[in-house]
């Protein structure tokens, strides 16, 4: 949707304000590698694509915050900010204006449209999206001038502390800085980051949706997360030096003495898998390694699948199914449950596996 029509939703929605109409824009995300272990100060290995969420915003005199979906055509106008259980997406608008409150922010009221053509709960981070476009139009309007790296950790608390769900913070943070053709390795234990151009060698990467939605406030993320953290202060108990799980050895794991139960032992096993398969795959990455960039992609989805147990039937097919074919590489995307299928391939060969 362009700003034009943006505006001409804002306006219909909600007239009589003569503000100034701003408009923002915040990508989507993939990962290529370094699947759920941003929470446990992993690696990780993403890119924006060419989805977005959009929103047209301008200030009132209401002493309401009204917002309006095109996509559910729910509006909400509300005096004061409180969880809403009856319509969950504006509970990451709410969420932002009460992160920018506890640092002595306070939002003037406004009148806020948005849209958006990432598809929700496919694992592209449609959510973090929308967090990250409204801290950023919320710190511009008011000329609070946060950084990139403050709009990221300032969305992610908000989907934690209001939102509900523990996530870490790589979505947010490669949809704040994102650029055009780059991938970032993102240290998400340091927060330090690095560039890297994606350039394939004549491949793409593309998605396939399973057409299976997830919610992870819903789903399974945030016990796994639980169950991450458990067999992280087991292990520390005897080995003081780690500070996350993500730096463990995978022969601890076999320690006796920790008391790990088997599914903590899977559990760890995939956030330390991850570690080695990151590693690797940013340098076939650099390389420009495509061939051996996909097996890497196959052994992360294998290791979600069976020690992590994200994914589901219909996704595990379709990889099953992609390997088959050939193709270089895929793995699902996401928190899991469902979601989309990060796909690997030379450049041409797409159109020839969807006839299929």
């Amino acid at each position: 949707m362009i700003p034009e029509d943006l505006a001409a939703n804002l306006k219909k929605e909600f007239p009589s304000n003569e503000e100034k109409i701003r408009f923002f824009t915040a990508p989507g995300r993939i990962n290529i590698i370094g699947e759920h272990v941003d929470y446990a100060g992993g690696i990780v290995l993403p890119a924006a694509i060419d989805f977005s969420i959009r929103i047209a915003i301008r200030k009132n005199q209401t002493r309401k915050f009204r917002i309006y979906s095109v996509a559910s055509k729910e509006k909400i106008e509300v005096e004061s900010i409180t969880y809403d259980p009856k319509h969950a997406w504006v509970n990451y608008v709410y969420g932002i204006v009460e992160e920018f409150r506890k640092l002595d922010f306070i939002s003037d009221f406004f009148d806020l449209v948005v849209w958006g053509n990432i598809p929700q709960g496919a694992g592209l981070s449609s959510s973090a999206a929308f967090e990250v476009v409204v801290a950023f139009a919320l710190s511009e309007i008011h000329n609070w001038n946060l950084s990139k790296e403050e709009i990221a950790l300032l969305s992610q608390r908000a989907e934690n502390h209001f939102v509900g769900v523990n996530c870490g913070i790589m979505d947010q943070f490669i949809i704040s800085t994102a650029r055009e053709g780059y991938c970032i390795s993102l240290d998400t234990e340091s927060l330090e980051y690095d560039f890297h151009k994606m350039d394939l060698e004549g491949c793409e990467f593309y998605l396939i949706d399973s057409k299976i939605k997830h919610s992870l406030k819903d789903s399974a993320y945030n016990e796994r997360r639980k169950e991450v953290e458990s067999a992280f202060q087991k292990i520390k108990r005897y080995k003081s030096s780690v500070k996350t799980l993500y730096q463990v050895e995978l022969e601890d794991l076999e320690n006796v003495s920790f008391g790990l139960s088997e599914i903590e032992k899977k559990r760890a096993k995939h956030v330390i898998g991850e570690r080695l398969r990151t590693s690797k795959a940013i340098e076939n990455l650099k390389n420009g390694n495509v061939q051996e960039l996909g097996e890497i992609l196959f052994e992360c989805h294998s290791s979600l699948s069976k020690d992590y147990e994200v994914s589901c039937k219909e996704t595990d097919f379709i990889v099953h199914e992609l390997k088959m074919e050939e193709v270089l590489g895929a793995r699902m995307i996401g928190g899991g449950f469902g979601g989309c299928v990060l796909v690997l391939d030379k450049v041409g060969r797409k159109n020839i596996l969807f006839e299929k």
